[in-house]
């Protein structure tokens, strides 16, 4: 496979179908973080510019316009027709989350099948999303509408920027909403390239704006403008925590929040350790452990712990790190130099704090952000690296006696996003399934979504869903309309 270097075709600001520069007249590097080397500047969006793709996306979301006089299947075939666009240009549109994210670049191929998938089924949606009579008291007739919220802001992160863009503009274009997207300033490339995407497939100006630029002012501005009804935001609890206080602050706009997670993965003692054992692997270090739903605490029932230990070390200790763009690749690097090191140092917290390290814990390669997988044993609750979201690939398995005792360690957090339980008895699935406090359990597997499962956190991981009926929801509002019935006398 060889290390190609995508054309960088776009790397400006889109409002209303227009590809302009940045109000600032600044620039911002992207940069390769495989190789720690610049990729190119990108033009910082500011709240001057989101004031602009705010106005040109209310602009488009007018009574009158052409988007919203668009019957509902017609916004279905062109969410088909972005579909077919994205296939043709597949391969290239995983190149741009290689170079920008660092992911293997086979990795990168089956995120964009998925995002295919995913926009394939929200097409479905689009004219499916209706109201219902309702049989009121009275000489009454009464019926809901289900109208589009109006304009949505979108921040989208940068583990699985391209996926994320899709998913939230294909779930608000297909109930009729118009968006503006703030791609992460750490992978800005897809969003760009989906944005002339959109305006190939026929998508009228002002409905899809892509403004890229920092968190702490277009992220910021969109959280704060009186013109947006809704933020949808994927990323860390820390500024979910934000962006919930500013709606608050602000004009009360809907907030849909899928936020961190450390979530818990249970290994009882009547699993099959052929397939726990790596599941559990891929489950904690997949995209270089750079995942909200990782399982990133580990819980082995004592009577198969030290054998269960023993396994995922040697798997560990084969994974494969380095160029993305090598087919034996496993794991890329971490996205930057401030998660690089925010890894390292947790990593140091663990070891200090008395856990065993059984394999890993260094940096690797010549250049950009590697850190090798990393297995710790020995892990108790109390440590940072049980507790606090280390979004890297670091394992730390613990060891527990009883269900009731795993039910209550599990739940013993402020996250609640995922988790998963391995058992040949169903009875104890369906136990733990019940009792844990997460918004999605996989049982005898992990990872396992579809565009047809919502997914969302439990607690402090978030507020909504996506993905789903379930996700169609946040982006619409539920609007009744009662009609008196004439008694004619007799």
């Amino acid at each position: 496979m060889a290390a190609t270097k995508p054309e960088i075709k776009f790397t400006k600001v889109f409002i209303n179908n227009e590809w302009v520069n940045a109000s600032s007249g600044k620039t911002f590097p992207t940069i390769n973080p495989a190789t720690a080397e610049k990729i190119a500047d990108i033009q910082e969006g500011t709240k001057a510019d989101i004031d602009k793709a705010v106005a040109a996306a209310r602009q488009a979301f007018k009574l009158n316009s052409k988007w919203r006089t668009m019957d509902a299947s017609a916004r279905g075939h062109l969410l088909l027709k972005l579909v077919q666009l994205i296939e043709r240009d597949l391969e290239y549109i995983a190149h741009l989350e290689t170079l920008d994210v660092g992911k293997p670049f086979l990795q990168a191929q089956w995120e964009m099948s998925l995002v295919t998938q995913m926009i394939r089924y929200y097409a479905g949606w689009a004219d499916k999303i209706h109201g219902k009579t309702i049989p009121a008291d009275g000489n009454h007739f009464s019926f809901t509408r289900v109208e589009p919220i109006g304009v949505v802001g979108a921040i989208v992160p940068w583990n699985v920027p391209f996926m994320m863009a899709c998913n939230k503009m294909a779930t608000a274009l297909a109930t009729g909403c118009t968006i503006v997207i703030k791609p992460a300033e750490q992978t800005p490339l897809s969003a760009l390239y989906l944005a002339h995407l959109v305006k190939e497939a026929g998508f009228p100006p002002g409905v899809v704006n892509v403004v890229p630029g920092y968190g702490h002012t277009a992220g910021a501005a969109i959280s704060n403008h009186p013109g947006i009804d809704k933020v949808s935001f994927t990323g860390s609890t820390e500024v979910g925590h934000l962006i919930q206080k500013a709606s608050g602050e602000t004009n009360l706009k809907r907030v849909s929040l899928e936020l961190g997670g450390k979530s818990p993965l249970v290994i009882f003692d009547d699993a099959d350790l052929d397939v726990a054992v790596p599941t559990a692997h891929e489950a904690v270090f997949f995209n270089a452990g750079q995942a909200c739903l990782a399982a990133s605490r580990l819980f082995v029932q004592e009577t198969i712990y030290e054998e269960f230990v023993k396994r995922s070390k040697e798997l560990a200790t084969k994974r494969v790190v380095g160029d993305p763009y090598q087919a034996t690749t496993q794991q890329g690097p971490q996205i930057d130099d401030i998660q690089y090191k925010k890894v390292l140092e947790l990593i140091e917290a663990g070891k200090k704090e008395g856990a065993k390290l059984e394999c890993g814990g260094q940096p690797t390669g010549n250049k950009g952000y590697f850190i090798q997988p990393t297995v710790f044993s020995g892990v108790t609750d109390n440590m940072r690296i049980a507790k606090e979201e280390i979004f890297g690939p670091v394992q730390q398995i613990m060891k527990f006696k009883t269900m009731d005792e795993v039910i209550e360690r599990s739940n013993d957090t402020n996250y609640g996003l995922t988790a998963g339980v391995f058992s040949r008895d169903i009875n104890k699935c369906l136990t733990y399934s019940q009792a844990v406090q997460a918004g999605t359990v996989f049982v005898n597997t992990y990872m396992a979504l579809t565009p047809q499962t919502p997914f969302g956190g439990f607690k402090e991981s978030g507020i909504g869903r996506e993905w789903g009926e379930e996700g169609l929801h946040a982006y619409c509002e539920i609007k009744t309309v009662t009609v008196k019935i004439p008694v004619k006398n007799s």
